[in-house]
């Protein structure tokens, strides 16, 4: 199991990720939709992995719909980094990791484009069950 730690700018948002490889087998997938184009995004998951996500103040969390608006973007609103990705499903909660967000000393493979504006919105939600961190936690710190 390899651990890996990163987080927003300002540190209030912080991700621990947990991946069954070396993180250089990782292709991240960048999404060519103009939201995560303009925010450089590569997206990292790994189903038999997890996904802890820490927030030192819930009012610096702000999230964001586009798209088929099945998916919630994780941002900072003090340094507008954007961490990830979530979606719920049956009472489940999957998600991704922007590899951007992660501590740049981590060497993934390479990119992957991908084109979810090309797929309905039940493809895209049968992509991320398929792909996407299955164990997924969140922690208010404070609480």
């Amino acid at each position: 199991m390899q651990s890996l730690s990163g987080g927003c700018h300002c540190g209030i948002l912080s991700v621990d990720v947990e991946l069954l490889r070396d993180p250089g087998t990782y292709r991240p997938r960048v999404c060519d939709c103009d939201f995560c184009r303009r925010h450089g995004a590569a997206y990292v998951s790994d189903a038999e992995g997890s996904l802890r996500i820490r927030i030192k103040d819930e009012q610096v969390l702000t999230t964001y719909r586009q798209g088929s608006g099945q998916a919630e973007f994780l941002l900072c609103k003090r340094c507008g980094v954007m961490i990830g990705v979530l979606y719920r499903n049956a009472g489940r909660l999957y998600a991704v990791a922007n590899t951007r967000a992660i501590n740049t000393s981590v060497l993934f493979g390479p990119n992957q484009r991908v084109s979810p504006k090309t797929l309905s919105a039940e493809e895209k939600a049968s992509r991320w069950r398929e792909l996407w961190f299955s164990r997924v936690e969140g922690v208010v710190q404070g609480r």
